[in-house]
């Protein structure tokens, strides 16, 4: 599991297309079928440990979650903030108060550096 940021003092500028007052962070990048989900936890609220069917990002947008890979240990995690799991690694993810995540998974991901 790798801790990323994702909060604004880590993008960019967006200069393409005309933008104004717009960044980005590049988080991934990757080949194959890709599955996208918004999800929601209640307070106290988790997916169990299993192994990943693919690569995945784990992005909290809202509220305060928690990641844990293969060692078991969790890590809070705020918004702006999202881990990296490798394809078939086990992993769990929650949030004790409540939290809104985006999980992305894709067949071959790398995570940006």
């Amino acid at each position: 599991m790798r801790i990323l940021h994702f909060g604004p003092e880590t993008a960019q500028p967006i200069e393409l297309f005309e933008s104004l007052k717009a960044s980005s962070r590049e988080l991934g990048a990757g080949s194959g079928e890709v599955h996208v989900h918004g999800v929601h936890f209640e307070p106290g609220g988790k997916i169990g440990r299993h192994p990943t069917g693919f690569a995945q990002l784990f992005l909290i947008v809202q509220g305060r979650g928690w990641a844990a890979g293969g060692d078991g240990e969790r890590v809070s995690l705020e918004a702006g903030q999202g881990v990296f799991f490798e394809r078939g690694e086990e992993h769990e993810k929650g949030s004790e108060e409540g939290a809104v995540a985006i999980l992305v998974q894709v067949d071959e991901l790398q995570a940006a550096t």
